[in-house]
């Protein structure tokens, strides 16, 4: 059966191909093996965020490139994190994920992005 991950596996990206997804299971692929949880967490300081919001001319429409882009790369990065993880116990697939972001700090000074799932040989 060709299916959307027929080429997983040679992403080229450095994550090996491994293959990411919010449903428990890759349709078309059953799970051979459970490897356990996995993680990757990324922490985004204060002075981004005072700077972000210090430029009001990137706000359009309510909405502000900047810091839109900055979400954006900490959730990258946090999913790269899982998927390195993943990597390391000979997983090939993250099933399960989700996504967390979480305001640290006295202040709410900083923006705590997180991505959680099973990692899992498909």
């Amino acid at each position: 059966m060709a299916g959307p991950w027929k080429n997983a596996g040679n992403g080229g990206n450095g994550d090996g191909g491994v293959i990411v997804t919010t449903t428990p299971t890759v349709e078309g692929r059953p799970v051979r093996q459970y490897l356990g949880i996995v993680t990757g967490e990324v922490i985004v300081g204060a002075n981004l965020f005072r700077d972000l919001f210090a430029s009001i001319t990137d706000i359009v429409g309510g909405r502000s490139g900047k810091y839109e882009d900055v979400l954006a790369r900490a959730r990258q990065q946090a999913l790269a994190e899982m998927k390195q993880e993943t990597l390391k116990l000979g997983g090939n697939a993250v099933v399960g994920v989700d996504l967390d972001y979480e305001v640290l700090g006295n202040s709410g000074s900083m923006l705590m992005v997180s991505a959680s799932g099973t990692a899992v040989i498909v």
